[in-house]
């Protein structure tokens, strides 16, 4: 039997986490990452350098490198004191890599064999994303950092997102989805790290002829202002409002209880109800919900010289717990030719 074709669609800590659990297993990985990010160590390198950003395809590397642990903290390392104060050292080392091959995805290649990364790790687009955010009183805000860092999005809220200039997709990414067996959407930050990538219209538009089986990990959390008293049901229509209708097959999400102390300390931030708390409802498609225990029990601490920290989530899925569900979700179609066969 093949080793089944899993394609992971977003960014950040979600990918992270995603795929660290996902390499366990005997599957061919492929990560297409959100290029729009231009917050923290990444911003500031794409800003003075003039290179795409790294962030978020660092942290994919790093999650599916079978490199020594010693390489893998190296990666992650942040410098807490000097000029390159905040920086991380796997971003310089991504963009030293692009400014050798005068390539951002040859340089990721090349990073793919030092780091022993098993899988590939795939920029969505080769050329330079801008994310703009629109308002929902008509307010344009320029730039994907503004989502974490913008007061006006929390008070006044998100009404749409768009990049300008459209940007062309990376070949490898359309080949991956059109022969993936799953494609695997967050979780992540819905107009930060996912949505991004179907903005790139060839991205949306070879989701919605894949004949994969599509699922979709539900964040544990929402974001004032920007999916502030989201459901399931909300999440999954804004998702096939680019994909195309009743294109995600399954949902995975949580049901067990977050600690109280940990909901409230999110609260504080994001305000109340900020937590997603499964609630029957008249779903709108036809996908069907896992429900299943996805949670992260240590406790996320924030990162000393991480610049952008503050604005993380620290109630978070459990790397392994999440990648067994998916494991089993993507087995599904399997079993049931082999009970129609003993039938």
């Amino acid at each position: 039997m093949r080793n089944k074709k899993i394609v992971t669609i977003g960014g950040g800590t979600g990918s992270y986490t995603l795929l660290s659990g996902l390499k366990k297993y005997s599957v061919d990985i492929s990560a297409i990452v959100s290029m729009a990010d231009d917050g923290g160590s990444t911003g500031i390198l794409r800003d003075e350098l003039g290179v795409l950003p790294p962030g978020d395809v660092r942290q994919c590397l790093v999650a599916l490198s079978d490199s020594p642990q010693m390489l893998r903290n190296l990666m992650n390392y942040r410098f807490e004191e000097g000029g390159l104060k905040g920086h991380n050292f796997g971003n310089l080392f991504l963009s030293a890599l692009e400014k050798i091959n005068e390539s951002f995805s040859v340089g990721v290649e090349q990073a793919i064999k030092i780091l022993d990364v098993k899988g590939e790790v795939i920029p969505v687009s080769d050329e330079s994303m801008r994310l703009f955010i629109q308002l929902k009183n008509g307010q344009i805000l320029a730039g994907e950092n503004n989502l974490d860092h913008n007061e006006e999005i929390r008070e006044i809220g998100l009404q749409n997102v768009f990049l300008k200039p459209q940007v062309s997709a990376h070949k490898k990414a359309i080949e991956r989805i059109k022969s993936a067996d799953v494609v695997v959407i967050g979780p992540g930050d819905l107009y930060g790290s996912i949505l991004p990538i179907f903005l790139v219209k060839e991205i949306a538009e070879a989701i919605k002829k894949t004949k994969a089986r599509i699922v979709f990990n539900c964040n544990l959390t929402n974001k004032k202002g920007q999916t502030e008293n989201f459901t399931i049901d909300d999440y999954v229509k804004v998702l096939e409002s680019y994909i195309g209708k009743n294109k995600i097959d399954f949902v995975t999400f949580n049901n067990n209880n977050i600690p109280p102390l940990l909901v409230k300390k999110y609260e504080k931030r994001e305000g109340k109800g900020s937590v997603i708390v499964f609630k029957r409802q008249q779903k709108s498609g036809s996908y069907k919900i896992v429900m299943a225990d996805l949670l992260r029990r240590e406790e996320i601490k924030e990162k000393i010289g991480d610049l952008i920290s503050g604005t993380r989530s620290f109630i978070r899925h459990d790397s392994d717990k999440l990648a067994k569900v998916l494991m089993m979700i993507a087995e599904m179609g399997e079993y049931e030719n082999i009970i129609k066969e003993i039938i």
